[in-house]
């Protein structure tokens, strides 16, 4: 007995009769959604905290962290050597480099091209198979399509066909175009061996190429976003939030990377540096070595980045200390530091104790209104915002991030996100007030995710101030969930010798990730399976030298930032975890640092991954057991009652 239609239904029916008008259109429809749903999942890929290093994020991108070599090894097995198979992988990661490379050695050129194109062709329908035609064809270059879908259908068992695709390959060698159709089918391997990339968040600060990275995954066919504390960092600095502007600027200034702004931005540094030079001239300003530098790097140059490295420093105490008095609720008062400093004694109070002063030259300080920027120090500040909120690069850069972008994420199953979710010591979710109202759990990630948008979009300008100040938030409040700690001790890791004082106490969230009772009620808190989700988690380096996993909670819970940043190397000893979550289960890579270019392609020295296998499912997860799966059926559900519309009468056929 069909069930009634209602208005409601009925207006929906008829908005989905135009698109297909007849019962055969919806029926083929039908056919078709429900052979999706068969298919294989796509591989899903996640990343995080890259921090700027673009061709350590590059290799692992065109690698699949081994998803590529996997798929070689399962299509040819022992067909071909072990040094065949690098050769062919190094090919498909950088085909024009390594083409070039290749065709320097290689006598018989045509031969070449045969085989390697026989290859590429016989791997790149493999990894095509999960997918429908229309989508394989979709993604097939224009250049190439006739001949790809020639090449895609052809079955070298028939022989009649056998002389057919034969001639093709020779026309192909014979007009040039060999190399293009090699290059253009490593590129659609890479498409169809990873279908979906995750960035975990942090894609900037440290490293020296964020811009680039920007670029990459602005071309990426499938990518999502789970902001960081960093890139949260840079949204707020383009909205405009001058707090944000100057951390950002400071951490550039001490990792050396203030090139990336006027390079790779091109933001005018020129006033900070006049600025920074003026101001402190015969300051050595010894509290502001740099962390990490570049070999090229001489002496004059790293003795110019520290005294723009202390210049915007102290712009940024002021600065954040004028914040957090406007901002009593952000109950931030025991990081009121400056107005404490007994510059004749050397002596500043931290948490009601004394501590011996590293530094007391600030000229710029008045100890009557220390937070108070001089004339100078706010021109600069005035300049620098404009730069950035007129940067067309950024700006196009972090509205990327927004429209891909959010707080977390839940993606087929698994719960997304960078950092933590705020806990109490006793598991429970820690309440936060948010402008007067309290939130915890999931609730909080959604009102500052609301505000976050709010501070780079509004046109309402009271709206839009508190949004700005909620991505300062977001970067440094103890409350934030991208951050996670108690404090960020940056002045006293500057001023105070006493370690003590730079101690950073994580989250309660930290401790009790372990334990199942916890990571089950946050994967509830999101809507999820606990028995059958895990959470994908970035933000802190896993120590693997120190024998720290990057699994927790027996595999539910998934830390994979070991640390991409190589001023993080040398505390983790690897350079990153990447996951893999492909039809058969997930795929954990620990991965050594990246060396160069250039050795990948002459001695194809691919970044050797040791591979964790996390969960192997029992069943094959199929397309069904998707999200699009459940967009596809519930397609298929109104397709169906669209069916019974036109069968009785309810809805008449349109024939053309």
């Amino acid at each position: 007995m069909s069930k009634k239609f209602s208005d409601e239904e009925l207006k929906y029916l008829r908005i989905l009769s135009k698109q297909y008008p007849t019962i055969s259109a919806a029926a083929t429809e039908i056919i078709n959604l429900s052979a999706i749903l068969s298919l294989p999942k796509g591989t899903e890929h996640f990343i995080t905290d890259l921090h700027g290093e673009f061709e350590q994020f590059q290799h692992v991108l065109k690698n699949g962290s081994g998803a590529i070599r996997r798929k070689i090894d399962d299509e040819f097995g022992n067909s071909l050597t072990m040094a065949e198979k690098k050769t062919l992988a190094t090919l498909i990661y950088y085909p024009e480099l390594k083409i070039e490379e290749i065709l320097k050695k290689e006598d018989c050129k045509e031969d070449w091209y045969k085989v390697t194109l026989y290859r590429l062709l016989r791997l790149c329908k493999n990894a095509s198979s999960k997918y429908t035609r229309s989508k394989v064809r979709k993604a097939m270059p224009d250049d190439f399509l006739y001949i790809m879908e020639e090449l895609f259908c052809g079955r070298d068992e028939f022989s009649n066909l056998e002389a057919y695709y034969t001639e093709i390959m020779n026309a192909i060698i014979e007009t040039g175009r060999a190399e293009d159709l090699i290059i253009a089918l490593c590129n659609l391997t890479r498409r169809f061996v990873v279908d979906h990339l995750h960035v975990v968040g942090d894609i900037f600060d440290r490293g020296p190429r964020p811009h680039d990275i920007m670029e990459t995954l602005m071309n990426h066919h499938s990518v999502d976003i789970q902001w960081g504390n960093h890139d949260a960092l840079w949204m707020g600095a383009a909205a405009g939030e001058t707090c944000c502007m100057a951390n950002l600027l400071r951490i550039s200034a001490k990792y050396g990377n203030l090139d990336v702004l006027e390079d790779g931005y091109g933001i005018n540094m020129l006033p900070l540096a006049r600025f920074a030079l003026e101001t402190y001239a015969d300051d050595p300003c010894e509290c502001f070595t740099l962390s990490y530098t570049k070999d090229e790097y001489n002496p004059k140059d790293i003795d110019f980045n520290m005294k723009m490295h202390k210049a915007i420093a102290i712009i940024q105490f002021k600065l954040e200390g004028q914040k957090m008095k406007e901002h009593p609720d952000f109950d931030m008062d025991e990081r009121l530091i400056m107005h404490t400093m007994d510059l004749k004694n050397a002596k500043v109070t931290v948490e009601g104790k004394e501590y011996d002063l590293k530094d007391t030259y600030f000229p710029t300080v008045d100890m009557k209104d220390p937070y108070k920027l001089s004339k100078e120090e706010a021109e600069v500040v005035a300049h620098l915002r404009d730069c950035f909120i007129n940067c067309e690069k950024l700006q196009k850069h972090v509205r990327f991030m927004y429209s891909k972008g959010s707080l977390y994420k839940v993606y087929n199953g698994n719960l997304l996100y960078h950092g933590c979710v705020p806990l109490n010591p006793d598991g429970t979710f820690k309440k936060v007030s948010i402008y007067g109202k309290e939130y915890c759990g999931k609730a909080l990630y959604d009102v500052l995710e609301n505000y976050a948008r709010k501070g780079y979009y509004s046109n309402d300008p009271v709206e839009k101030k508190k949004g700005e100040d909620i991505m300062w938030y977001i970067w440094e409040n103890k409350n934030s969930p991208v951050f996670g700690k108690d404090k960020m001790t940056t002045f006293e890791r500057y001023f105070i010798e006493d370690k003590e004082t730079h101690k950073e106490p994580k989250n309660p969230y930290y401790k009790l990730y372990e334990k199942h009772d916890i990571v089950e009620n946050i994967l509830k808190e999101f809507g999820l399976d606990p028995s059958e989700g895990h959470i994908i988690n970035g933000h802190v380096p896993v120590e693997q030298k120190k024998g720290e996993s990057p699994i927790k909670c027996d595999g539910k819970l998934l830390i994979i930032d070991g640390g991409f940043s190589k001023a993080y190397q040398g505390k983790t000893g690897i350079a990153g975890y990447t996951l893999i979550y492909n039809s058969y289960g997930l795929v954990l890579a620990a991965h050594e640092p990246f060396e160069s270019l250039d050795k990948v392609i002459k001695d194809e020295s691919d970044i050797h991954s040791q591979e964790i296998l996390v969960q192997h499912v029992v069943k094959r997860k199929r397309v069904a057991d998707t999200d699009i799966g459940v967009e596809i059926k519930e397609n298929i559900d109104g397709l169906k009652r669209l069916l019974e519309a036109y069968r009785t009468g309810i809805l008449i056929e349109r024939h053309n």
